[in-house]
């Protein structure tokens, strides 16, 4: 099966602690990188993560707030002096073109490489990228300011071949991807082999759910239905449900009935408020609702 891992490179929420780095994260699918956010100190832990700079094209911004792109003048310089010179596409909503555009031309007057700034609208499920083996559609969440978390869709692969009957029915080579791709063959004689004696299916695409910032938002449920692998922010307990409301954000239980709804095969929990120097509490909380939750930590890799 092809790699398609989750890397958590931060995942605290805005204040600074010792225990957490900001929020990024990068998606390493068949070794293309995909950060998203990238909070301050993203780039350190893009190292300690083991992870190649050189295969990181494309970051996707959930929103404008600080601890989720402070990380991006000082990512961008580095790229600079590594000697860069691909494209780096940044997707974001609309502003952080014009934000970061100065204080680019005053630091960064020497890259060698273009920075280009995609924008999109945070209202509506949005195809932000698509290339031959996956695509990256926003999931409209609600904060205080505008935000999307992102849906990343492993692409149906081809039929695998099944060798021996290959060689029995002597496929000639140039059939073999029409047959990969579905299609029946017919002999010399006339015979139809069906595809299915042919070819067994590739393994089922799978799915990854981003979901961070948001207040409680079953709306989303649908979008993520049945998905691999969700990352929901939990950033307090429910006994500071006040809190979170007041500030836009989830408690773990909220987060882990956002999983038992869309009936997802994994829960991580991320986002953590500074006043907790335990998280345990907020895995306790989410499992009673959906057992299987894991904590967000530094440098934590999953294969899905």
């Amino acid at each position: 099966m092809e790699k398609f891992e989750l890397h958590i490179l931060g995942c605290g929420s805005a204040l600074p602690t010792t225990r957490h780095f900001a929020t990024s994260q990068v998606v390493n699918m068949r070794d293309k990188l995909f950060m998203i956010d990238c909070g301050e100190g993203a780039q350190m832990q893009l190292r300690r993560s083991k992870l190649k700079f050189s295969r990181l094209n494309h970051i996707f911004i959930s929103h404008l707030h600080g601890d989720h792109c402070f990380g991006l003048p000082g990512l961008i310089s580095t790229f600079g002096l590594l000697g860069r010179t691909a494209e780096l596409h940044i997707h974001s909503p609309k502003g952080l073109e014009e934000l970061l555009a100065p204080m680019l031309a005053f630091f960064c007057k020497t890259l060698k490489y273009q920075v280009i700034f995609h924008e999109f609208e945070t209202k509506q499920p949005t195809l932000v990228y698509e290339d031959r083996s996956l695509t990256v559609t926003t999931i409209p969440l609600k904060h205080r300011i505008p935000c999307c978390g992102f849906l990343f869709s492993e692409k149906q692969g081809p039929n695998h071949i099944i060798r021996d009957q290959i060689d029995y029915y002597q496929v000639p080579v140039y059939e073999l991807n029409r047959i990969k791709n579905g299609c029946d063959y017919t002999t010399p004689e006339g015979e139809v082999i069906a595809n299915n004696v042919l070819t067994y299916p590739a393994a089922p695409p799978r799915r990854y759910a981003y979901c961070s910032d948001t207040i409680y938002r079953k709306q989303i449920v649908p979008q993520i239905s049945g998905v691999d692998l969700l990352f929901h922010e939990a950033t307090f307990a429910e006994s500071e449900l006040a809190r979170a409301q007041e500030t836009c954000h989830s408690t773990a239980r909220q987060a882990a009935q956002i999983a038992l709804d869309a009936d997802v095969k994994q829960l991580v929990i991320g986002h953590f408020s500074a006043r907790y120097e335990d998280e345990q509490v907020l895995l306790e909380e989410a499992k009673a609702v959906f057992e299987p939750t894991i904590l967000a930590h530094e440098n934590l890799c999953i294969s899905l």
